[in-house]
């Protein structure tokens, strides 16, 4: 393992995670890792673990990690969705070129309401964006 470890580490979680302070400095020489803190990326919150208080240095390290981690998974978003067309494009040659009458069949209604919901919120929040952004005329 190297040598240069990191002082902190950050054991993902499902809404957040877990942060560590990485421990070299033993008579052991083995790693020891100390829960400090646990951190929700959706919200910001930062709690510490258990009677600990975090130094400002270690919440102003959690909270720079926040802001990384806010904007990796903002831009997974954007490839999962991105994804999702490819694979809607790829489903629409599928149809027209290889999907026999009884696949169709197996599939067209659940495709089409789900289309027709993403097609509704899509035009409603065009619309709202468009309505927030023109000027109001009140004559």
């Amino acid at each position: 393992m190297s040598a240069n470890l990191p002082d902190y580490y950050f054991r993902i979680r499902e809404n957040g995670a877990a942060v560590f302070r990485v421990d070299t400095e033993n008579r052991q020489r083995r790693i020891d890792m100390e829960e400090i803190a646990t951190v929700n990326v959706k919200n910001g919150n930062i709690k510490s673990h258990g009677e600990r208080k975090l130094t400002a240095e270690e919440q102003a390290l959690i909270k720079q990690w926040i802001e990384k981690r806010q904007a990796v998974l903002a831009a997974r978003d954007v490839d999962d969705i991105l994804r999702a067309v490819d694979h809607m494009n790829l489903v629409t040659q599928w149809v027209q070129s290889k999907a026999d009458d009884a696949q169709i069949d197996e599939v067209a209604d659940v495709l089409l309401m789900a289309m027709h919901d993403l097609r509704s919120v899509l035009v409603r929040k065009k619309a709202e964006r468009l309505m927030a952004d023109s000027p109001e005329t009140n004559d």
